[in-house]
């Protein structure tokens, strides 16, 4: 994701301002630092973050697909109802 973020930065410039974002980070360990990346770029491109990033740290847990779903679906609902 950060690789990508990078590649379409300067194209995407000046284009985003506003649009909202939401994040899941999937980690062994820790994430923290993926996350902060991920916001670092993103603030510069001048997006607004809606949610909380989810992380998802240690071992896989079905579980966690749930959260996953519920933040797709309220990032959608949000955007459906013109809040975001």
């Amino acid at each position: 994701m950060k690789y990508f973020l990078d590649r379409v930065y300067y194209p995407c410039e000046g284009k985003l301002n506003g649009r909202p974002w939401a994040l899941f980070v999937r980690a062994g360990n820790d994430g923290t630092g993926a996350i902060s990346s991920v916001r670092r770029i993103l603030t510069g491109l001048a997006v607004k973050e809606v949610q909380e990033p989810l992380l998802i740290k240690g071992d896989f847990d079905e579980a966690r697909l749930a959260d996953c779903e519920d933040l797709g679906l309220t990032m959608a609902a949000g955007l459906e109802a013109g809040v975001f």
